[in-house]
């Protein structure tokens, strides 16, 4: 399959991004939101197999094949693993940290895509400035992480919450890059995302059911809602989006683009969870903001 690759991210990968962006931000007060009733393996798990069974009904009716013997297996298998290790560091690390702080945390993987892509694609390697934006990022957000050992908002434990949240990052990284050194690459978005909601979901669901940990004895309606857009808004509908994206456009642009979640999810997560919104947060916010301009200008 020839995928037709722009150099440049035009308007409609860029309003793309920006909703994605909003959605991503908003997940992680919807997780949080469940959290009390669902416990976070569980609810990582089943977001990913409710999120494959529609990608599977989807790629049904638009007739597009999810079992062809097309070489992906092997890479499918890796990136679905990267995948849930992910969102397992993500749903635990929200029992610790707050979510404002994890939607800031996990856009580091930026740094993953920047440091690895060159070694894929020389046309993707960055200029300076665009290093030095990343750097300027990582420095403000490295500074917001220390906050989680002098003045820990959600408790003494916040710094394992945020731990996980750089973890995630990593991985999420080390994801893009496999998709985009392999034939995944070249595969569609709905083969990709399979592989990865359907592995994901296998492995987290047997991990809750060996972990034993108890669920609510009633869900809310808010949890049910919560779980709702988890699994077909963001599982499903974003991350297809997303990895459109990938297949079309400069994957380090695009990573780094998503840094703007980190400024949704401050804002929700203060608005709607009433979480604390410090100094450092907003510095590492600034800075982030000055790293997307200066790696997305043009060289």
């Amino acid at each position: 399959m020839v995928t037709e690759r722009k150099s440049r991210l035009d308007a409609v990968a860029v309003s793309s991004l920006v909703l994605c962006c909003f959605l991503w931000g908003l997940n992680q007060v919807a997780v949080k939101t469940a959290l009390p009733e669902v416990p976070p393996l569980a609810q990582a798990g089943l977001r990913s197999l409710g999120a494959a069974l529609l990608v599977f009904i989807w790629t049904r009716l638009r007739g597009i094949a999810l079992f062809t013997h097309d070489g992906t297996l092997r890479s499918g298998l890796l990136a679905g693993s990267l995948f849930a290790a992910e969102f397992a560091c993500i749903f635990v690390g929200l029992q610790f940290t707050t979510a404002s702080r994890m939607a800031v945390f996990i856009y580091l993987s930026p740094f993953v895509v920047a440091l690895g892509m060159p070694f894929i694609a020389s046309s993707e390697r960055l200029s300076l400035p665009q290093l030095l934006g990343l750097s300027i990022a990582f420095a403000g957000v490295a500074w917001a992480f220390a906050e989680g050992f002098t003045k820990p908002a959600a408790g003494a434990q916040q710094w394992l919450g945020d731990a996980l949240g750089v973890l995630a990052a990593v991985l999420w990284g080390a994801t893009t890059l496999t998709i985009r050194s392999s034939r995944l690459g070249s595969a569609s978005a709905e083969k990709t995302l399979f592989y990865q909601l359907a592995v994901s979901g296998i492995a987290l669901c047997a991990a809750s059911l060996a972990s034993g940990a108890p669920w609510a004895a009633q869900l809310s309606p808010l949890t049910r809602a919560s779980l709702g857009f988890q699994m077909i808004v963001v599982s499903f509908a974003s991350y297809l989006l997303w990895f459109w994206l990938v297949r079309h456009y400069p994957a380090t642009r695009l990573a780094s683009f998503t840094l703007l979640t980190p400024v949704f999810g401050l804002l929700l997560g203060a608005g709607l969870l009433g979480e604390p919104i410090t100094a450092r947060l907003l510095i590492a916010l600034a800075a982030v903001a000055i790293g997307i301009v200066m790696v997305n200008r043009a060289t």
